[in-house]
This record gives structure tokens, C-alpha cells and sequence, in this order.
């Protein structure tokens, strides 16, 4: 049943005494949060929907395909993005984060403080100081505000290297009720070994698969302790052999069932608290 529709046949059904069948008050008591991974091509973007209203995106591709964000964003009739996150300062993470803040207003932005300097990072920051926004520190520990979620940044739970981008991505685990997710952005074998032994919450039903699925993360011990159901991988068409054949595998060996936006074009997951649907 249509949202429209719904709420139009349960104002009459008030107004006239009419009575509503249990699942149709049922669907329209129940909040849900809504995940799209949005098809950017070789690169992530995810815009969020909370259950109490929050509009969150984390990424937005490449230079070029914030414009594509933004149309999607503007189709799913956001106004305004309550929390903005940098996962790390790759181009096909931040490249389109600019044109978003550009288009859409931005009230809160999070990032990895480290030293990288590369132009999209710049880009970005320039950015972010043209719109007055202060860049908050996105590492393991820090809760964002967000009405009936808990959703907490598990990494990075170190310092690593200038040149070691991929390490330092804001890794971010969201639970509402029973639902649970894992936001990987390209943290890497090394990175999701020390979220391990830091003994930080991984266990997810829906985890966001690292680098397009490079061979260089998603390992056996990281799927082993996140377990999750449904795997999505965010790619586009590359020459790097991504997803690689090898990370499929381990995620279909843990019994996850495997989407890809190169296939499956945008994949939209929503959770009503104790069960998910996916689709389009």
C-alpha cells in the first residue's frame, strides 16, 4: 500500500469510525531505516534514512558523480543532509562529496583527521571551510547523534601512514533494534585486524564490502567476526578485476548473499527493526 494512500485511508477511517486491519496498522506504526547504496560506478556513496527522519550520506563517487547524488538525493526529496561522512580521502569516495555540499544543505560533517593532502581531499576541505562547516573527527569511539540508532564510528582505531589512505577510513556500525549495519569504506586487512583486536562491535547482518571488493580487504578472519547475510559491493567497470574472485568467495562461503551496483544497479535496504527487504 502507498504511504499516500495509507495515511489519507487512516484519517478517514478515524474521522468515520472504520476498522483498520492489524497489518495495515501495523505497516503504518512502524518506522524503518532505509539504506541506498547509490550506483556511482567504481566508487561509494550511501545515503541513509533513519527511522525518526535523519537524512545521512556517507561518500559520493568520483568528481562528477556528486551531480548524480544530488539528483538522487533530491528525488528521494531530501531538503537537507543531517550528517555528512568522509569516509577517507580517495577521489572515488570524496570526489563528489563538493558538489553535494554545493547543492544541498549540510548541518554536520565527519572525516578521518589525518595528514593525506590529495587534490579531491583538498577539494573537499576548501569546501567545507566555504561553507563554514567544521570537519568533526571520525574515529573509533565517536557517536553520532541520530534518534533511535545507535550508530558509532569502530574505526580507525590507530594512526597509520600519510600514504596509507585506505586504513584510515571511517569504519561505522548503525543498530536499530535488531537490524544492524557495518559502513566498511575501504579499510583494508590491516586496518579490520586491529578493529578485531580492539574488540570493536562488527557483528552485522548488512556490511558494505571494502575497496569494491579488492582481494586487499574483506578477509576471512573480518568476515568470521561480522557474519553477515547480505553483502554489498559498490563497483562500477575497472580494470582492477574488481571484485575480485576471491573476496566473492569468502563472502559467499560465510553464506552471504551478494549484491553488486554494477549488476543490480542501486541496491536499497530497508530494515523495519527485526527483518530487512532489499531492493531497488
Amino acid at each position: 500500500m502507498k504511504k499516500g494512500f495509507l495515511k489519507v485511508f487512516l484519517v478517514f477511517a478515524l474521522m468515520t469510525g472504520l476498522s483498520v486491519p492489524n497489518a495495515i496498522q501495523a505497516e503504518a506504526a512502524t518506522p524503518t531505516i532505509k539504506v541506498h547504496f547509490i550506483d556511482v560506478g567504481q566508487g561509494d556513496a550511501i545515503y541513509i534514512k533513519a527511522p525518526s527522519g535523519e537524512d545521512i550520506l556517507i561518500d559520493a563517487g568520483n568528481k562528477g558523480k556528486g551531480k548524480t547524488v544530488v539528483n538522487y538525493l533530491k528525488k528521494m526529496k531530501v531538503k537537507d543532509i543531517e550528517i555528512m561522512i568522509a569516509s577517507h580521502s580517495d577521489a572515488d569516495n570524496i570526489g563528489g562529496l563538493p558538489e553535494v555540499m554545493n547543492s544541498i544543505k549540510v548541518k554536520s560533517l565527519y572525516a578521518p583527521q589525518n595528514s593525506n593532502t590529495t587534490a579531491a581531499y583538498k577539494n573537499f576541505v576548501n569546501t567545507a571551510k566555504k561553507k563554514k562547516l567544521t570537519i568533526k573527527n571520525a574515529k573509533a569511539g565517536v557517536k553520532l547523534p541520530i534518534k533511535g540508532v545507535t550508530a558509532q564510528f569502530v574505526g580507525p582505531v590507530k594512526t597509520y601512514g600519510k600514504t596509507d589512505r585506505n586504513n584510515w577510513s571511517a569504519v561505522l556500525h548503525v543498530t536499530y533494534k535488531k537490524n544492524t549495519f557495518l559502513f566498511t569504506g575501504d579499510a583494508q586487512t590491516k586496518a579490520e585486524n586491529d578493529m578485531i583486536k580492539a574488540k570493536k562491535k562488527l557483528r552485522a547482518d548488512v556490511l558494505k564490502v571494502s575497496t569494491q571488493g579488492s582481494k586487499t580487504a574483506t578477509s576471512k578472519a573480518f568476515v568470521n567476526v561480522v557474519k553477515p547475510k547480505y553483502a554489498i559491493i559498490s563497483v562500477g567497470k575497472n580494470g582492477y578485476g574488481h571484485p575480485t574472485s576471491q573476496t566473492v568467495n569468502t563472502l559467499t562461503k560465510a553464506k552471504a548473499k551478494v549484491y553488486r551496483t554494477d549488476r543490480n544497479k542501486t541496491v536499497v535496504v530497508t530494515g523495519n527493526g527485526s527483518s530487512y527487504s532489499i531492493g531497488r
